[in-house]
């Protein structure tokens, strides 16, 4: 199998690729097509779907035998052992409101779990990197993660129409009452890779995809961070219960949301 580090570089370009082409569709943003999915926030427009298919298409050319999985395309099998996994634009709320906090993400797994990860944020001019075994960057300079407990510092946070809103009320309650202050910012690859640079202390959602958390996930564990690890197998293709934090907060914030516990969520 090829070395993760020509891996990275491979996907480092094509992501600041992707990302060029949803920058100029966000420019022009009122002219998309959009439409609904699940729910009346659960939103995609042409963007998405074109940006998926430039990443798709570049590594497909780039690393033939790799499977694929993507947000809006699907699961294509690949017989390397190596899975992409990919979302073309994290935060498509944001992105169609003329917000900044969206950004590409593609990440890398294979047999040993997140293996590499970049998130290009282009209106905020950052590109997040890492692979495993070679440390994560943002822009170039080394991250890593909050070495303070769950109140050392901002905790992000995320939910949707998947998970019971009386369950999600509970978490925030228990959370502020373990005194975590909390805050919501537009992607969840994106407040995920902000662990990794030490701006948050951590990050929960009760429901993600891989193709939201992988990338971050591999820049998480770079960084110095634990994750929840993400359901592999046939379950690898729905979604599941996701956390990132510094080693000093992870397992008190894994004890208040009771991911551990699958029936709870």
């Amino acid at each position: 199998m090829m070395d993760l580090g020509t891996r990275l570089q491979v996907a480092e370009q094509i992501a600041r690729d992707a990302a060029a082409l949803a920058l100029e569709y966000f420019h022009r943003r009122d002219a998309l097509e959009i439409e609904t999915k699940r729910h009346v926030t659960d939103l995609v427009s042409e963007a998405d779907r074109n940006v998926e298919t430039l990443i798709r298409e570049a590594l497909a050319r780039a690393f033939p035998e790799d499977a694929q999985l993507g947000e809006e395309h699907g699961h294509e099998q690949g017989s390397s052992g190596f899975t992409w996994v990919i979302d073309p634009i994290d935060g498509t709320a944001p992105y169609l409101n003329g917000l900044p906090g969206w950004c590409v993400s593609i990440g890398g797994h294979d047999a040993d779990g997140p293996a590499l990860g970049v998130i290009v944020a282009p209106v905020l001019d950052e590109v997040f990197a890492g692979a495993r075994g070679q440390g994560a960057t943002l822009n170039g300079r080394p991250l890593g993660v909050l070495t303070g407990d769950l109140r050392s510092g901002l905790l992000g946070i995320g939910a949707n129409d998947r998970v019971d809103p009386e369950r999600v009320g509970k978490m925030l309650s228990d959370l502020m009452k373990a005194g975590s202050a909390w805050t919501r910012y537009g992607s969840g690859a994106l407040m995920l890779a902000w662990v990794a640079a030490g701006r948050l202390v951590g990050y929960v959602e009760p429901r993600m995809c891989a193709w939201d958390c992988m990338a971050a996930y591999a820049l998480i564990l770079e960084a110095g961070g634990k994750v929840l690890p993400f359901p592999t197998g046939a379950a690898f293709t729905h979604p599941a219960p996701v956390m990132g934090a510094g080693p000093a907060s992870f397992d008190e914030l894994s004890d208040i949301c009771a991911f551990g516990k699958t029936a709870a969520w």
